[in-house]
């Protein structure tokens, strides 16, 4: 599928008017769930809006069960690694605030997950690999894809280098094999983890207040 030079600058611009939203509404104005929900409607209805269009959008984007499996388990050593450091830094700072907030976090987070991979990977990342008449190679794009996830986290310095790592990891497998339903699900499970242990936030608290 051939994304046209028009399309690629909408779609990278949308992207950061997403993350100068984020800094307003959610760190700013503390809007968090209302900058999730009008987030995920506006790239959900643009996402249906682009398959209309075009229904192989889909499997560009890595929005497929193909390399679900494979992608799962390249992530899987990554993901048992980080879990162990997670709960080692957070017992060493006494962070660990697990609650069972986080069994909804763990079904609702991967949602956001996925969007944040399609926003970062799928977008930024994929529409870079493919752009008309510039060959970028694949080092800088995953470097700006990272420094772009890793800043939109900022001024939570832990989240800012937990992001960087984990985007270098995702922008690399994701040019490899597109799959943004593996990378969403471990962004959630990773993310609610750390959160709960590194950070000793609770984002569901955060997000839907006290109930």
């Amino acid at each position: 599928m051939n994304q046209s030079n028009a399309l690629i600058k909408f779609e990278l611009s949308a992207v950061l008017v997403t993350a100068v939203a984020k800094f307003l509404l959610m760190d700013f104005l503390n809007w968090r769930l209302f900058f999730t929900l009008t987030a995920i409607a506006f790239w959900v209805a643009y996402v249906i809006w682009r398959y209309k269009k075009d229904s192989s959008v889909l499997i560009f984007w890595g929005f497929q069960i193909n390399h679900f499996g494979s992608v799962f388990k390249l992530l899987a050593p990554f993901g048992i690694f980080s879990i162990i450091s997670f709960f080692l830094i957070g017992y060493y700072q006494g962070t660990i605030n697990v609650t069972w907030h986080i069994i909804p976090i763990f079904l609702l987070y991967p949602i956001w997950g996925v969007i944040q991979q399609f926003l970062v990977v799928g977008i930024v990342a994929g529409n870079l690999n493919v752009y008309p008449g510039i060959n970028i190679k694949k080092w800088v794009i995953i470097l700006i894809s990272s420094t772009l996830f890793a800043a939109v986290h900022y001024p939570y310095w832990w989240l800012v280098i937990g992001t960087f790592v984990l985007a270098l990891l995702y922008s690399y497998i994701y040019l490899l094999k597109k799959n943004l339903f593996a990378l969403g699900l471990y962004h959630g499970w990773l993310g609610a983890i750390f959160f709960y242990t590194v950070v000793g936030r609770d984002p569901w608290v955060e997000v839907f207040g006290v109930f």
